[in-house]
């Protein structure tokens, strides 16, 4: 594989919402790693944001910040209908890349990108960042001890208003544009649920799902169910609602087990609860001031050969074709 000698130095494409403080600042904040440019289509609003951010360039054209010489990996945080495109861009002018949740519109289009970071033997990475956060890393520590015995089942709760507080802002509301972010609100959130899930529990060995319209607040479904068996018959419930009144909004996963359970958020509060005959403990995290800051140090280590991938894309996969299946 071919990893990067020295700095590792970053360009971003889709300088937005998302790049404001969850994932931008950090690149310039970790060991052996710099952010030289930002991208967006809008001009003004990438030189705002260099300017902001003190990067150095900043472009409105994707094309030439990818083949600018004095970057050697890209950051792809558009929406997911450009992943694919900007991916295989970025492979062809010889860059590794780390792209943004859901890595793609489907699993089809994940499919061309892991077959292109083989061709051209370039380290590619996707922003399941959350598995690197503490309060993530303490439930799978706790799973792989069987504090909670063997897993019997899990549930997914996520209802909330159409306009809710767990999704970022952005000048268009392209997660409700199917053809744009693939799905609704769901296909916003449910990369990291799913992702998790995968991460504790392995590939589904069975699985369904359906969604639909049923607030008509916008064209692109709003409440999803999705269900699966994992190895040792472990099962999940899944049920995501983007249409409620605010007396039904909750954001919570329970892990049950046959000697207690693992309740906490996905997004919201860091705190984990653990139940067992031993009594309920309670286990307080923070999360970095850039979220993503704990992965982006993964990934440049993994980018200079010093480190496994924290991510791939055959595990963003796993998660594409879980919610592939509700449509």
């Amino acid at each position: 594989m071919k990893f990067i000698h020295g700095d590792v130095n970053w360009g971003i494409i889709g300088a937005g919402d998302v790049c404001e403080k969850k994932s931008g600042p950090a690149f310039g904040k970790v060991d052996n790693s710099n952010l030289v440019a930002v991208m967006r289509r809008n001009a003004d609003k990438a030189k705002e944001y260099a300017i902001r951010h003190n990067v150095p360039k900043f472009y409105d054209n994707a094309d030439k910040l990818i083949n600018d010489s004095e970057i050697n990996a890209i950051y792809i945080a558009t929406p997911p209908a450009y992943h694919e495109e900007y991916t295989l861009e970025a492979f062809k002018a010889g860059k590794p890349v780390y792209v943004e949740k859901p890595v793609a519109l489907n699993s089809k289009s994940c499919q061309h990108m892991i077959d292109a970071s083989i061709e051209y033997d370039l380290p590619a990475s996707a922003a399941h960042y959350r598995r690197e956060l503490p309060l993530f890393n303490k439930i799978k520590n706790l799973l792989d001890a069987g504090s909670i015995g063997q897993v019997l089942f899990i549930t997914i709760q996520t209802f909330q208003t159409p306009q809710n507080d767990l999704v970022a802002d952005s000048d268009e509301n392209w997660r409700i544009v199917p053809t744009i972010s693939g799905g609704g609100i769901f296909h916003d959130l449910a990369p990291h649920q799913l992702d998790l899930m995968y991460w504790y529990f392995g590939i589904p060995v069975r699985m369904n799902g359906f969604s639909t319209n049923q607030g008509s607040n916008y064209d692109a479904p709003d409440l999803t169910r999705f269900e699966a068996f994992f190895e040792k018959n472990i099962y999940l419930n899944g049920f995501w609602s983007f249409a409620v009144h605010k007396s039904a909004d909750i954001e919570c996963c329970t892990i049950v087990g046959e000697k207690g359970k693992l309740s906490f958020s996905f997004f919201r509060s860091p705190v984990l609860e653990l139940n067992t005959d031993k009594g309920i403990e309670h286990f307080e995290f923070s999360f970095p001031e850039n979220i993503q800051q704990p992965m982006i140090d993964k990934v440049v280590r993994f980018f200079r050969g010093e480190g496994e991938n924290p991510c791939s894309l055959e595990d963003a996969l796993q998660s594409i074709k879980m919610m592939d299946c509700t449509l």
